[in-house]
């Protein structure tokens, strides 16, 4: 059970919800401020004022006054219309991530939504109906298109999977027994405005990319017993001295990773090697320190009232418009987590460029066959890691200074953060299969060093790894086995194997 306050999520909370189905409760506190948030709404209805998209058109139609008549009417079709999604769909926990999000919003108050609103979101939560949301979307105001085809659901419109299964949101709504909302003034924008498809989806990528780094750092300790590497590159003296918290943390990691390993023990004739080897600590703390970063950034927004207008308590009722459904923190948050992952994986792809090469990888058979001319070994592997990084570099290209203007030049200045997180999306996925393809090349440069043993972790890491893949005694079709050892990396299994065996990586 996660408990909603609208203070205190954290990434975490977001996974719980979104990949575990665990339900949501409304803190009775929070639903308190709501109410009395709501007042200022009304109150400020009654006297007449003119309200941003509350009695006023929205966009570039902001100056177009409405009547009281047409004010309930207008949240209708504000969702109506702005549900003009298209591109890839979302994810049902993707979208899970973005209701969640979008109620902690809701629930600071400064919205002016009535308590309903949260409610039928949070059992839309419970009951597992998740709208049917195509991810397109320029950041700014907000995720409209997105967040407006969850709102169509909540209106009892649009398309919903319950439990899985895709229906009309009618039919999704009736079968959970939730009741429909009818939006009231400031109800349909509140839902929609603000960059919350890109925050749901933010958190699940950092969450994401943190056990990925520190499934990097196994792979790359893998790597450095296979080439049999110098290790005083990784003394904590070394890092100190120049104080990264990242590069600390990494050497130390991969230090615990290799511990008890008879290959490192071994006395070496050369005093130091490659960059690529000898600068993880400061190239994956580097990544370390950039994810601290957007994890930050991400956990911020979590908490925060991304909405316009904004309504407060100050001076017996005001409302303020601004811009707080403006996605560039966002955006910078996770152009900086691409740059970090995609770094990750150039560093990867070159250790994986050292074990296969006879002039590199201190002792090893050419791209690790013991056949090679009649085999070829793991060669053509690395031109998938290459590839694979290349695509990466390209996808780093930023969207954040992307911005083409909308809705008749009023609003000229759009974050494109949603491209961004979707961009992280298939970084990460291409970074899995990379780190794949160096952790199959490590683990037949140990079955080389046999009858030397590795580290504790390495070998942990390495069991996990032969309990689904066998050596390549002679060649054959390897996509099989990528595909087998990058669901390991996604799904964090030898992460959690080697840290059942060392303890709790930093």
């Amino acid at each position: 059970m996660v408990k909603l306050t609208g203070e205190d999520l954290r990434i975490e909370d977001v996974v719980s919800v979104a990949r575990n189905n665990s339900k949501v409760e409304i803190d009775e506190k929070a639903i308190q401020r709501v109410r009395d948030y709501r007042k200022i709404v009304e109150k400020l209805i009654e006297k007449g004022k003119l309200i941003y998209g509350v009695n006023t058109g929205v966009g570039e139609l902001a100056n177009v006054a409405l009547t009281r008549d047409q004010v309930k009417e207008f949240q209708k079709y504000l969702i109506y219309s702005h549900a003009a999604g298209g591109g890839e769909r979302a994810s049902e926990e993707d979208v899970r991530a973005v209701m969640l999000a979008r109620i902690n919003t809701l629930l600071k108050g400064f919205s002016g939504v009535r308590p309903v609103i949260i409610e039928t979101m949070a059992k839309m939560l419970n009951r597992r109906v998740t709208p049917l949301v195509f991810s397109a979307s320029v950041g700014a105001s907000g995720d409209l298109a997105p967040l407006a085809q969850i709102a169509l659901v909540m209106m009892g419109k649009g398309e919903a999977f319950f439990k899985g299964k895709l229906m009309s949101g009618k039919e999704a709504m009736r079968k959970a027994k939730i009741k429909p909302v009818e939006f009231e003034a400031k109800e349909g924008l509140a839902v929609i405005n603000g960059p919350t498809l890109t925050t749901g989806i933010g958190a699940l990528e950092v969450y994401d990319a943190k056990k990925f780094v520190k499934t990097s750092e196994i792979a790359a300790a893998m790597s450095l017993e296979a080439l049999n590497a110098v290790m005083t590159a990784f003394d904590e003296r070394i890092q100190k001295v120049r104080g990264y918290k990242g590069a600390i943390d990494c050497a130390e990691n991969i230090r615990r990773i290799t511990e008890g390993s008879e290959i490192l023990s071994q006395k070496k004739e050369r005093v130091q090697d490659a960059y690529s080897l000898r600068s993880t600590p400061q190239v994956i703390g580097a990544a370390r320190d950039a994810l601290e970063f957007s994890e930050k950034m991400i956990e911020i927004e979590l908490n925060a009232a991304a909405d316009n207008p904004l309504f407060f308590l100050d001076n017996g009722g005001e409302c303020l418009t601004g811009a707080n459904f403006q996605g560039t923190p966002l955006a910078f948050a996770l152009e900086l987590l691409d740059i970090a992952i995609t770094t990750v994986c150039a560093l990867s792809e070159r250790r994986l460029n050292r074990i296969l090469d006879p002039k590199l990888n201190n002792g090893l058979p050419p791209f690790l066959s013991k056949k090679g001319g009649l085999f070829s070994g793991m060669m053509v592997a690395q031109y998938t890691a290459a590839s694979l990084v290349c695509e990466n570099r390209i996808l780093c290209t930023p969207a954040a200074i992307g911005s083409i203007p909308v809705s008749g030049n009023q609003e000229d200045f759009v974050s494109m953060c949603t491209v961004t997180a979707l961009k992280t999306k298939r970084i990460l996925k291409n970074a899995y299969t990379i780190l794949a393809v160096e952790f199959l090349a490590a683990a037949q440069g140990l079955d080389f060093r046999e009858p030397l043993k590795p580290g504790r972790g390495t070998k942990t890491a390495y069991d996990v790894i032969r309990s689904y893949v066998e050596p390549l005694e002679e060649d054959r079709p390897l996509y099989k086995d990528i595909e087998r050892v990058a669901k390991l990396v996604e799904k964090g299994r030898i992460l959690e194997e080697v840290e059942k065996e060392i303890g709790e990586l930093k």
